[in-house]
């Protein structure tokens, strides 16, 4: 794996806290919607969003993979959407790392609020699953890396 960085500097470093999750094993697409649906909240209500994701309560809107999804009851101004829990899962823990950073640098974490958050994609990781008369079909895995940078809001 070659070295990430951050697509992104902010312009208040000092008020500003950042992370990345590499290499998830989860989905592109989903990773995207919920990184769009999420950005610009505030640290806590996006903790609570995503706990609610994963619990099922609450589904993430789909804007722009959105062929052949039905709709979801909850979602206000939309109509497609699901529940990518993996994705949710991976989003929270870099999520909880950004505002963990956060308190390391004496910021309060309730006054923060996610001014980036964006997917990249990771490294593939090459498979093979065998067939019949020896022949195999490749089975790929794609892998998502994920960056936050939350700032303090006063």
């Amino acid at each position: 794996m070659g070295r990430l960085k951050y697509s992104i500097t902010p312009e208040k470093n000092e008020k500003s806290s950042r992370a990345m999750g590499t290499e998830h094993h989860i989905s592109p697409k989903h990773a995207l919607e919920i990184c769009s649906t999420i950005r610009g909240m505030k640290a806590e209500v996006a903790k609570e969003y995503l706990e609610d994701v994963i619990a099922l309560k609450r589904p993430v809107p789909f804007k722009r993979h959105n062929k052949k999804i039905p709709h979801r009851r909850g979602l206000v101004g939309w109509d497609a959407g699901r529940y990518p829990q993996k994705a949710a899962k991976a989003v929270l823990s870099v999520l909880i790392n950004a505002t963990s950073n956060a308190e390391y640098k004496g910021l309060d974490p309730a006054e923060m609020k996610i001014t980036h958050v964006s997917t990249k994609q990771g490294r593939t990781l090459r498979g093979w699953m065998p067939r019949a008369m020896g022949r195999a079909t490749p089975k790929d895995t794609e892998t998502v890396s994920i960056e936050m940078v939350l700032t303090e809001v006063s």
